[in-house]
């Protein structure tokens, strides 16, 4: 079932929402080489809880999980496209970083990630990561009264098509609101004019994931999170949390 949310829920969002984008511009200035992903995951920790919100990843169980997530954030490295484990892994010159952030303040969730490049960036690397920044701006764009899911996937994935990178099959999108998973499922590639028709008061987790080796076939590793690409290349995630309105999209987890 899809909530619509009030404009006193959006503006309670909103806030969350703060406190995601509080963390991750956090976590974006101390990520470096020579830093371990747990270090990146305490000082998302600590933002949270500091604007007196709850990790939103901290022991969450969804029903694809073996077990409890165990980090504040997602920390995913080089092939990890999205579910990466904050662990003592030191990050290296040149690794590819996406980090996804979740935090409950008030009830309300927020939800939002970005990729970077730790030390000297890969040309590739950077053109991965503009295609999916590029994509998730698309997709953003779309969501307005009256178009359709297919729309925000169709415009997500003709930029990844176009470029020639593989889109993940079966993870994308999702409605936020006091959970962090709601309906509906928000594809990340699609037929305009297709799907679900989008109405002011949705709230919606918008997040494209790229491949860089084209393939769309991924795996899950032993830890039972961390989703791999099938073919060892590397992976970029963008994602806002946005508000659906009478006068378009509102992206909700800015600073």
């Amino acid at each position: 079932m899809i909530e619509l949310k009030s404009l006193a829920d959006i503006a309670a969002l909103r806030e969350a929402g703060r406190v995601v984008a509080q963390a991750l511009d956090a976590v974006r200035g101390v990520a470096d080489v020579g830093v371990t992903l747990l270090e990146l995951d305490t000082v998302a920790t600590q933002v949270i809880q500091g604007a007196g919100a709850v990790p939103a990843f901290r022991g969450y169980r969804p029903h694809f999980a073996s077990s409890p997530f165990p980090g504040s954030i997602c920390t995913s490295v080089n092939d990890v496209v999205v579910h990466g484990i904050p662990d003592r892994t030191v990050l290296r010159a040149g690794d590819l970083l996406s980090i996804d952030c979740g935090a409950v303040l008030a009830g309300w969730v927020g939800d939002a990630a970005f990729s970077m490049v730790v030390g000297t960036p890969a040309a590739a690397d950077l053109a991965l990561i503009d295609d999916t920044r590029a994509a998730l701006q698309a997709g953003i764009a779309a969501a307005r009264p009256g178009q359709r899911l297919g729309d925000i996937g169709a415009a997500i994935g003709a930029i990844g098509r176009s470029g020639g990178r593989g889109i993940p099959q079966g993870w994308g999108g999702h409605g936020v609101g006091r959970f962090m998973h709601e309906d509906p499922s928000v594809p990340n590639e699609g037929r305009p004019g297709r799907g679900l028709r989008l109405r002011a008061g949705m709230v919606l987790a918008i997040e494209p994931m790229f491949m860089a080796g084209g393939r769309d076939e991924s795996r899950v590793a032993e830890d039972g999170w961390s989703v791999l690409t099938i073919d060892g290349s590397r992976a970029a995630h963008e994602e806002h949390t946005i508000a659906i309105t009478d006068e378009g999209p509102v992206v909700l987890t800015l600073p």
